[in-house]
């Protein structure tokens, strides 16, 4: 069964949680699909990745810079999977269907919990995901930035 993880936003951006959240599901050893919202932000948010930390790398790519099937991290607008993730990461108010969904292992939905956009649609993908009979959790973060998972 599909696992959906919902990340609200509170006190960090996704420039700066998304490469954490990345970096710990790269060890996994599994593929990675990050869903975008637009083409424009593929691109920001690819060009962040290869320079938020200094010490770090996560290797990823887009259809910008080709080999899709090669990429361990594939950044996409589109419903696109070349590299067969089974790790989801939805970004910018990027869905997928309940159906669609059921490809994937684990899916991370992360949203601005301080744009009213954003939580209207990621509470409409709860319900939809939840009445759907995938298994959703909801993560909150503290004043310092740590996850603590909602009931």
């Amino acid at each position: 069964m599909t696992r959906v993880d919902f990340y609200h936003l509170q006190k960090q951006t996704l420039e700066q949680v998304l490469p954490k959240l990345l970096e710990k599901a790269y060890s996994l050893g599994k593929a990675i699909k990050v869903k975008v919202g637009n083409e424009e932000r593929v691109e920001f948010i690819n060009s962040q990745l290869w320079t938020f930390d200094d010490t770090s790398f996560i290797p990823h790519g887009s259809k910008k810079d080709g080999f899709a099937e090669e990429q361990p991290i594939w950044l996409s607008a589109g419903d696109d999977n070349p590299n067969h993730a089974t790790l989801l990461f939805l970004v910018d108010g990027a869905d997928i269907s309940p159906e669609d969904a059921q490809n994937f292992e684990r899916i991370f939905n992360i949203f601005d919990g301080n744009d009213e956009n954003a939580l209207g649609l990621a509470r409409g993908q709860w319900k939809q995901f939840k009445s759907s009979g995938l298994e959703t959790y909801y993560w909150q973060q503290e004043s310092s930035g740590k996850w603590i998972q909602k009931a």
